[in-house]
């Protein structure tokens, strides 16, 4: 990469910002759709709350990898510059590549597509109601992060607190103030073959607390707390969740969380009625406001180590120092995920085609991260490495193997979206056979 430059990343927030940006990205929209499909094919409400808390487990387990790989290798570009070190920049430059035209522009239209199905309730705007207000939401979090990152985490943090609180309301109405539900409607057994489908689900849940990766350029003591960030932070999440099926279990009970499109709504209008389904679909919003918002801070990050490393790019790598944001690359990021939201409103359903467009290239570059650890390793191995993954190698073996599975259930789910993913990391591929990385050696490099 370039040498050094005065208008790059440096530390700006501390650990409290840390976590409500990995919270918020965790804690989307899914938890208030997911609990209804896993209780769809599980055998009992113990084994949902079994899943829920191996997912939690295996997530874990990532975030110790991750926490190796981000204590001892502190970057703006998080997985792109673990890619980099461990595999070169052209295959960098694939992830890169990928991530600002699937995985984070996809994510961000998926969860503004959440945001204005929920909206679209409460402030109807005809037939492209949803298209509309997810349009404005892509807008509106691309404009505040590009303001300046302390608006950005300003914005965050209030938006985790608001997310956090309706998640309460669920948690406090279905635990002390619903009636318990009736114990005899339970569903017949669920196929042992169920087990890795409720997986897939609840890992998807769980999904985004990589994102840490990316704040480690700008966390404040990066290499001593950021093991602490991602583990705390998936620890507060597991608890939510496991918080959250015990609430819905208990006032809905299996049958009817598993019959449920929309379990929290449900739950809030048994005890309140109309109003409180109302006031959860205001806090489902607000949860996918909060993730999309929190996935554009990250997604343009990574977008500008790809321009700071690849001359055909170096206009992605342009940071705007005295606001602390990588201001070209979040403007290119946030019209790319807007080009998404017009193609989805087209669609019959653009979450959907969100999902199958981004999911198979986030676990590929998933599993090359978990790789990457290996051969970091034995590469550099008299490297200060200030948090070391506990039982190496097996820890980042379950992580490698996770990733695989996961990787094979999302080219499973192959549909439209997914082939058009496919075309765009093609596209990318092609594009190696004309850009050359810059030849001075990489910024941060040990």
């Amino acid at each position: 990469m370039q040498g050094p430059d005065p208008a790059s990343p440096r530390p700006r927030f501390g650990s409290r910002e840390a976590v409500a940006l990995i919270v918020g990205i965790v804690v989307g929209a899914g938890i208030y759709r997911t609990p209804s499909i896993v209780a769809a094919h599980a055998s009992s409400e113990a084994a949902v709350l079994l899943a829920w808390l191996l997912g939690g487990a295996i997530s874990m387990v990532g975030a110790l990898c991750y926490a190796e790989l981000a204590s001892a290798f502190p970057h703006a570009g998080g997985e792109y510059h673990f890619l980099s070190r461990a595999f070169g920049r052209r295959f960098a430059f694939l992830y890169g590549w990928s991530r600002l035209a699937i995985i984070q522009t996809g994510s961000i239209a998926l969860l503004a597509f959440v945001y204005g199905d929920y909206v679209s309730q409460v402030v109807p705007l005809g037939p492209h109601s949803a298209a509309i207000h997810a349009a404005a939401a892509v807008v509106a979090i691309t404009a505040v992060n590009w303001a300046g990152v302390a608006h950005g985490c300003r914005t965050q943090v209030w938006l985790t607190v608001i997310e956090l609180l309706g998640l309460a309301l669920v948690v406090i109405a279905g635990l002390l103030f619903a009636p318990e539900a009736a114990a005899a409607a339970e569903l017949p057994p669920a196929p042992e073959t169920s087990l890795g489908l409720v997986l897939v689900f609840v890992l998807l849940t769980y999904g985004g607390w990589n994102e840490a990766a990316y704040l480690s350029a700008e966390l404040h003591d990066a290499p001593r707390r950021i093991a602490g960030v991602l583990i705390g932070s998936l620890a507060l999440i597991t608890t939510l969740y496991l918080l959250v099926n015990l609430a819905t279990l208990r006032a809905l009970g299996l049958a009817g969380t598993a019959g449920s499109e929309a379990v929290a709504a449900d739950l809030l209008g048994l005890v309140w009625g109309p109003a409180g389904a109302a006031i959860i679909s205001v806090a489902v919003a607000v949860a996918a406001l909060t993730s999309a918002n929190a996935t554009a801070f990250t997604g343009a990050r990574s977008a500008y180590a790809l321009g700071r490393d690849f001359p055909f790019l170096a206009f992605l790598g342009r940071w705007r120092d005295r606001e602390g944001t990588p201001g070209n690359a979040l403007l290119i990021q946030g019209g790319a995920a807007l080009l998404l939201v017009g193609l989805g409103a087209f669609a019959r359903d653009g979450f959907r085609l969100a999902v199958e467009y981004t999911a198979p290239a986030f676990w590929f570059f998933f599993l090359a991260v978990g790789l990457s650890l290996f051969v970091l390793r034995r590469r550099e191995p008299d490297l200060k490495r200030p948090f070391r993954v506990p039982l190496y190698p097996l820890t980042p073996a379950i992580f490698c193997v996770t990733s695989s599975y996961l990787l094979f259930s999302s080219l499973a789910y192959t549909g439209i979206g997914a082939l058009a993913g496919g075309a765009v990391v093609a596209a990318g591929a092609f594009m190696l056979l004309f850009v050359k990385p810059r030849s001075l050696p990489m910024e941060g490099a040990s």
